[in-house]
């Protein structure tokens, strides 16, 4: 007979009854976790679709802030070149004051198109300009254009020659300038532009408007040389260098460094028949990730031969919101001049830069006058709204030896 360790069940039954019972659980157990593995997915991708369809009845485009807009319609205006009639930014001459202008431009062919411009400022100052453009052939190696235009600038001053000028001593005088060039851009390699221009230029001065005296009622030919001639040149230059910055209109880093030749050619007699060389260093250094930048320019004009008569109007100046920011416009004129600026910049956001700067400065009679003894400097601050590639609207808040000084412009200061 059979022991019962159960009421009712023999042993062995009950010991089989139970092993069935345990493979059954273990069972169960190995493959529970894979019915939660294959559930839960599920679940959480169920939840994640409703949230999604909940976000997507939410959604509205992204505003631009303030700056953000100013920066796109600047974008809008400087590269994508619209055509018909179209608000025109741009200055007459430098001093000439708060202008307005507007344009049109019409395109006759792949990135060929003709314009007119017409500018006019709160000092009289006026500019009727028309040309053609052809830019970006040959792989965007190759751009050329034409040009013709009248200007007339009212109140130029004139403070008279070297640095010992006093800021009281300013005369004012106008001129008229008609113009016509042909001008060509050839990029070898994309780093390399070589720029020439060939030009005639018919200038015409005239007794200076405004609230100062004009320029013949203080100077004589010995102190504003060319006083009263009206020369018209044929006016040759050419340009080349290394450019390795993303854009000519903004940039962080990268530089340029740069000769231009200039060529005057009176055509009435040659008595005002001059050379000039111009030769300008400009480097951006980047610094924690762009957010801060070091920028340097050092820039120099020569007369190349000394003995040239080089009339007032064309002589190489400092003064005006790219050069000695604290200083009155055309504060200094000479044969020769030397400019060196440095900038610390803070990119607090995409679209606005800060600045502090230096900017120093001098002309001189005599090329081996041009050291650093005596120069002109001053400091300041300013602020710059861009995009990656052009500056539409620059403050500065400048101070030297002769007062303070705040520019309102557009463009970048190099």
């Amino acid at each position: 007979m059979y022991r019962s360790t159960c009421r009712g069940v023999p042993g062995r039954v009950w010991v089989a009854r139970r092993s069935l019972l345990t493979v059954a659980g273990l069972l169960l157990g190995l493959a529970a976790p894979g019915a939660l593995a294959q559930t839960a997915p599920e679940s959480r991708a169920a939840s994640i679709a409703v949230q999604q369809q909940e976000k997507s009845q939410k959604l509205s485009p992204p505003v631009a802030d303030r700056a953000e807009a100013i920066v796109s319609k600047a974008e809008a205006f400087f590269i994508e070149s619209p055509s018909g009639f179209h608000p025109y930014f741009a200055s007459i001459y430098h001093g000439g004051g708060l202008t307005l202008g507007a344009g049109y431009r019409r395109f006759y062919g792949d990135n060929t198109s003709w314009n007119i411009n017409g500018l006019y400022s709160v000092k009289n100052y006026k500019l009727i300009e028309g040309g053609t453009e052809s830019r970006d052939h040959l792989l965007q190696r190759l751009s050329f254009g034409a040009k013709l235009g009248w200007r007339d600038a009212t109140q130029v001053a004139y403070y008279g020659l070297g640095m010992s000028t006093d800021k009281d001593d300013r005369t004012n005088f106008r001129f008229q300038q008609t113009y016509a060039d042909g001008h060509v851009t050839l990029k070898p390699v994309r780093w390399f532009p070589i720029r020439a221009t060939l030009a005639g230029e018919h200038w015409e001065t005239k007794e200076g408007e405004g609230d100062y005296p004009s320029i013949e009622t203080v100077h004589t030919p010995a102190t504003a040389p060319g006083l009263g001639a009206n020369p018209t040149y044929v006016h040759f230059q050419v340009s080349a260098g290394v450019d390795w910055r993303p854009a000519e209109g903004y940039a962080r880093r990268g530089g340029l460094y740069q000769a231009t030749l200039h060529d005057y050619r009176d055509t009435n007699g040659g008595l005002y028949s001059f050379q000039r060389l111009d030769a300008q260093i400009i480097q951006h250094i980047p610094l924690y990730r762009e957010t801060w930048v070091l920028a340097g320019r050092a820039r120099a004009m020569t007369t190349l031969n000394n003995n040239d008569v080089v009339p007032y109007f064309l002589l190489p100046q400092l003064g005006d919101g790219h050069t000695l920011r604290a200083f009155q416009t055309d504060r200094y004129r000479d044969k020769h001049s030397i400019l060196y600026t440095a900038e610390l910049r803070w990119i607090p956001s995409r679209t606005v830069d800060m600045a502090f700067f230096y900017d120093a400065g001098k002309v001189a009679s005599q090329r081996n006058n041009l050291d650093f003894k005596g120069l002109k400097s001053d400091v300041g601050v300013g602020i710059r709204i861009h995009s990656p590639v052009v500056t539409p609207l620059r403050v500065d808040f400048a101070v030297g030896n002769e007062g303070f000084k705040m520019v309102i412009s557009g463009g970048p200061v190099f």
